[in-house]
């Protein structure tokens, strides 16, 4: 591995303002709250890596969102922050073809978020689902402000789209809403960014509800073959298939979800043995940890090279960073402009 510093590649020229016209700009983002699965991987990452070939894009490390959680106890968010950048690379993003980098260390983040702050009402946040979901746990202004961030990081880099799932559709509204709003109110500066919605595989943890971390039902992505194979042997199955032999259901099981994914043909290879009762889950279980170790073999040598070269991973998230914040600049110049707060004027 060259632990020189990452070149910005083609996409260097979005930055200085000459994007081709069959490109559009991307803003994606995670929270770094611990390590990735594959509902990440397949919900998330696998889209990136398809889309940085299509569009300028830009990859944030969304660690003051963290905060939201952790503002109490944050010294794990750095190691955090490190193994998602890990994590992002091993998975296929290319830091010549995207910027990857700390939201932290952009600082123009919190300012359009601050600016943003001034555009909209307290009761239309209240009113977002997350919000109402979780108020009772997260009652900060840190909190209930989490979309208004959300909103200028997407508009910062004046981003046309954002690869999302559905259940951010009212995110997305807000940003497109606020960007509005700033462009009527002083003059136009925003693009109205809108949601890239793509159809994802929908992938059940363990106890049969959506993976997650919070849930504890997840496949790490930093797992062992072994550690994957024990972890599948946990997976919900057919409550009504007790045994070899018994007729199951593969409709809804968690595991035949995960077939649908990483097995070849499991519409002839799979579901026909399980519902004859020819297949149990146990052996079916294996056939999965067999194909789903082969899968993330190649993600799990990249990152067993990336964490011997820290360096290396650190200077890509500096490259990303120096990218991401001249387009920033370029973007909070307009809007200082716009409000009439560009106090230095113009030199002479």
């Amino acid at each position: 591995m060259t632990k020189d510093k990452p070149a910005s590649g083609a996409a260097k020229a979005d930055d200085k303002g000459a994007k081709p016209a069959r490109k559009e700009t991307i803003l994606s983002g995670m929270q770094p709250t611990g390590a990735l699965h594959i509902g990440n991987l397949e919900g998330a990452l696998r889209n990136w890596v398809k889309l940085q070939d299509d569009y300028w894009m830009y990859c944030c490390i969304v660690d003051l969102h963290a905060l939201t959680a952790d503002w109490k106890d944050p010294k794990g968010i750095k190691d955090n922050t490190f193994r998602m950048a890990v994590m992002w690379l091993s998975a296929g993003l290319d830091p010549e073809k995207c910027a990857i980098f700390v939201q932290s260390e952009v600082p123009e983040h919190s300012e359009l978020h601050l600016i943003f702050s001034m555009l909209i009402t307290v009761p239309t946040l209240t009113r977002l689902p997350t919000y109402a979901e979780k108020k009772e746990k997260l009652d900060s202004y840190g909190f209930l402000g989490y979309p208004v961030l959300q909103a200028a990081d997407i508009c910062l880099y004046n981003a046309d789209k954002v690869p999302v799932g559905k259940d951010q559709e009212k995110h997305i509204w807000l940003a497109n809403d606020l960007a509005k709003r700033f462009n009527n109110t002083y003059r136009k500066v925003f693009s109205e960014p809108e949601g890239l919605f793509e159809k994802y595989p929908l992938i059940i943890g363990a106890d049969n509800r959506k993976m997650s971390k919070s849930y504890n039902n997840h496949i790490p992505l930093e797992y062992t073959e072994k550690q994957t194979e024990k972890r599948l042997k946990t997976f919900y199955t057919d409550p009504k298939k007790l045994r070899k032999g018994d007729p199951g259901n593969p409709d809804g099981c968690p595991i035949y979800l995960l077939h649908n994914i990483y097995s070849e043909k499991p519409e002839e290879n799979i579901a026909p043995p399980c519902k004859t009762g020819e297949l149990g889950c146990v052996d079916c279980k294996m056939m999965l940890s067999k194909n789903l170790n082969a899968a993330l073999a190649p993600i799990r040598d990249r990152q067993a090279e990336l964490l011997k070269d820290s360096d290396y991973v650190w200077d890509v998230l500096a490259t990303g960073r120096d990218r991401a914040r001249q387009r920033a600049g370029n973007v909070m110049d307009k809007v200082r402009s716009a409000m009439k707060m560009n106090y230095r004027g113009k030199k002479k």
